[in-house]
């Protein structure tokens, strides 16, 4: 049951390009905001859409699949963890943030994202990546 705490899985869309970022120690990052769309009737029986922006965070091996096939509007599974953390911006605002961090990522759609790309296919056009045990190891498929 313990597995089951801080834990978030989503299917969504890319909202904006990935900014990539590499840290002094060499440890590579990006951000990237993801949209979750939920389709309901509303009293007057029409299909409404709602949508939530979700910003994501991916490090190391899972940054650089990211940096490297996926970009706006890309269709993208994630699993990974809730954090909170909150800074001094410029003009002395404390300001809080929630991110999801990326433990696992599943790259989602058909050719039109692999014409251009040499990558193995798992499935229909899908790869994943996910972290190990072992920091220093991730397992690409």
């Amino acid at each position: 049951m313990s597995t089951l705490r801080n834990k978030v899985q989503l299917i969504g869309n890319i909202g904006n390009d990935p900014k990539v970022a590499v840290l002094e120690s060499g440890s590579k990052t990006v951000r990237f905001a993801m949209a979750t769309n939920e389709y309901y009737k509303n009293a007057q029986g029409e299909k409404v859409q709602s949508t939530q922006w979700h910003n994501v965070v991916a490090w190391d091996k899972r940054a650089e699949v990211i940096e490297q096939y996926a970009h706006k509007g890309k269709e993208i599974a994630i699993e990974g963890k809730l954090v909170s953390r909150s800074y001094t911006n410029d003009m002395d605002v404390k300001v809080y943030v929630t991110e999801i961090v990326a433990t696992e990522i599943l790259l989602l759609g058909g050719k039109e994202s692999q014409e251009a790309e040499s990558t193995p296919e798992k499935g229909k056009g899908q790869k994943t990546v996910s972290k190990s045990k072992n920091p220093k190891t991730a397992k690409t498929a």
